[in-house]
């Protein structure tokens, strides 16, 4: 049995590299971006008018001037109008071009329009008021976003306005989710006393689809001969195995022997941890990946926060552990010299600190109980008393 510190470390040392595809931009989100974006234009392209209003030219309000002709209207999406006599003015539209030979955007607000003259009613305004000038973000061929982030709503808005219609991104692992055992039936089945229905293989899909990977679903009996030929056929298929079930000590857990006779390399075998210490990890000589989770729902599910994820990360380029921190609100006591991973509910202080409260459940089969917290407080093996107001890693789930 081996540290969560030498787990860690082992799961980051096996990262794989995702190659690069092509996605069209209504699919790319959530992936991680492979190229640079930089500006087709000046943005904004024009000198862009920001408020519904007239366009001026300032130096005759400056001089006293207050009532203006108006000549006519420039639209947002017309093409540039021009002034004839700069002494007049324009309506303008948001997002239109400013008109030639004006240089101030007086709103609607502030005026009063009267058989065709506009009247100013405020005392002062500055020069280039309510103009966004052209180039004033970004000029054209500059950088705006670099290469290796993970793409957002911000990335897809910027993409768009650039005109790329298709995204470099990394190709996200193709992965499998295998749930083993006899007492398994699906979920839209009533079970028989002696059955439960199927449900990690959901809460850790939900979660991997939080992070845009579709994965495919399987069910292994306990039975060798299956077991053998149906992990050799996802091992052909699937950049990445995820298991629940079948690692531990049980006469019917063949999941470790099952891997170690397809020549997956166990890299370690038990973890000192809980919940979750029988966690085994492995990789094919093919480098496929095998995180072979424990079946109590509440193991399976912080393995795969606590590990995958922060592996899918790193894959990524990423730091594997983004966590913030929070505050243990009342004294905890845990006795076995095993890392705690313990389930908290959270709230925030006036100072935007995260406190973590306690939500203790009946074990890693309490799968209710995941329901009540928002994440896993990670406490350290080398204790045992917890402290109110010491600060642990957070690991939030919701």
């Amino acid at each position: 049995m081996i540290s969560i510190e030498q787990a860690t470390e082992i799961v980051l040392a096996n990262t794989i590299e995702l190659p690069t595809i092509s996605v069209d931009l209504n699919h790319a989100i959530g992936h991680q971006l492979r190229e640079d974006l930089y500006a087709d234009r000046d943005f904004p392209p024009f000198h862009r008018v920001t408020m519904d209003g007239i366009a001026i030219y300032f130096d005759f309000l400056k001089k006293g001037q207050r009532t203006f002709k108006i000549e006519g209207i420039q639209a947002a999406g017309a093409p540039q109008q021009a002034i004839a006599s700069p002494e007049n003015c324009m309506e303008v539209m948001t997002g239109a071009v400013l008109p030639h030979g004006l240089d101030t955007v007086i709103r609607y607000e502030d005026i009063t329009i009267q058989d065709g003259v506009a009247t100013i009613n405020i005392d002062s305004t500055t020069k280039q008021k309510n103009v966004h000038h052209q180039g004033t973000d970004r000029t054209k061929g500059s950088l705006i976003v670099k290469s290796g982030g993970i793409i957002s709503p911000a990335e897809i808005g910027v993409a768009a306005t650039v005109g790329k219609s298709t995204l470099q991104v990394s190709k996200l692992p193709k992965v499998a989710i295998i749930a083993t055992g006899d007492e398994l039936v699906e979920v839209q089945q009533t079970p028989a006393p002696h059955q439960i229905r199927t449900s990690n293989v959901y809460t850790i899909a939900s979660l991997l689809g939080k992070h845009h990977i579709s994965a495919d679903f399987h069910h292994i009996v306990d039975d060798k001969a299956t077991t053998y030929q149906r992990l050799q056929q996802c091992l052909d298929h699937y950049d990445v195995l995820l298991l629940s079930g079948g690692v531990s000590k049980g006469k019917y857990d063949y999941v470790p022997e099952v891997l170690e006779q397809l020549a997956v390399k166990k890299l370690f075998h038990r973890v000192k941890q809980r919940p979750g210490k029988p966690f085994w990890f492995g990789k094919s000589p093919l480098g496929k990946i095998v995180f072979a989770l424990p079946g109590n729902p509440v193991s399976s599910f912080m393995c795969t926060n606590r590990y995958f994820l922060p592996w899918l990360r790193a894959s990524m380029g990423h730091s594997p552990f983004p966590y913030p921190y929070a505050i243990l609100t009342q004294d905890f006591y845990f006795k076995p010299n095993l890392q705690y991973f313990l389930q908290v509910k959270i709230s925030y202080n006036t100072t935007g600190t995260i406190l973590a409260h306690p939500v203790e459940g009946k074990g890693s089969g309490d799968l209710a109980n995941l329901v009540d917290a928002d994440g896993f407080l990670e406490l350290p093996a080398d204790r045992t008393e917890f402290k109110k107001g010491e600060v642990f890693r957070f690991i939030a789930y919701r």
